[in-house]
């Protein structure tokens, strides 16, 4: 393949990498300043602001990060690796859309959606939480898998740590919910009052957006380099 289009593939990816980091990284200050602007502030968790009238916001970023990693096609899978760029990515864009379509319950616990009258109010949740697991699941699996595995010794370190986050955060996030919606009582309440879901989530997210960006800016200075090196 001629450098030339090989470069501008790169470019392309490039793109779609730093708009994916960077819905990742403003989602959840969009949401948190909206929830300090309405009543009752801050919701539990980022899935509660779908039943906000931030619904659009929440939804459409989701759609859209989902749109970006279907059609993101990354790099051919090289010799010993487990799984190519474009099916995690296809994975991920999954639970994207999962998460944005399957609400967790409102609190009025009536039927809003074509997806609770269908599955039904009980399930839904479930379904969103496995998309959850999915969608953060496959973004670690990035940073753990591809970006880590050509990176320099800095970055390499960067992107495990932001893989270890996203995996920690999914976690806390499972422990977070069962309390809040199995426990209950005064563990329930700390979890709600104290915003621990929300956090949790936030920084998970945070984190996947925090890869993306810097493999966009690393592939930008490789590009740079072939392009100046060539001229």
């Amino acid at each position: 393949m001629p450098e030339t289009i090989r470069s501008e593939m790169v470019m392309s990816y490039t793109r779609v990498r730093l708009a994916l980091g960077l819905l990742g990284m403003m989602l959840p200050v969009v949401l948190l300043i909206g929830g300090l602007l309405q009543e009752p502030g801050i919701e539990p968790t980022i899935s509660d602001f779908y039943h906000t009238l931030y619904r659009d916001i929440y939804v459409g970023t989701l759609c859209a990060i989902g749109v970006f990693l279907i059609s993101y096609l990354g790099y051919r899978r090289e010799p010993g690796e487990i799984i190519d760029d474009d099916w995690l990515a296809t994975l991920a864009g999954i639970g994207a859309f999962g998460m944005a379509l399957f609400p967790t319950p409102s609190r009025t616990g009536e039927v809003e959606t074509l997806t609770q009258a269908v599955v039904g109010l009980g399930v839904t949740p479930v379904v969103h939480y496995i998309f959850a697991f999915i969608f953060f699941c496959s973004l670690s699996a990035f940073s753990f898998l591809k970006f880590a595995r050509t990176a320099k010794p800095g970055r390499r370190r960067l992107y495990v740590l932001t893989g270890w986050m996203m995996l920690i955060a999914m976690i806390l996030t499972s422990i977070g919910a069962f309390i809040k919606n199995f426990v209950g009582g005064p563990a329930a309440a700390f979890v709600i009052d104290h915003k621990l879901i929300f956090w949790f989530e936030a920084i998970g997210i945070w984190a996947f957006g925090l890869a993306w960006i810097v493999k966009s800016r690393a592939d930008l200075q490789t590009v740079q380099t072939v392009t100046a090196s060539n001229t």
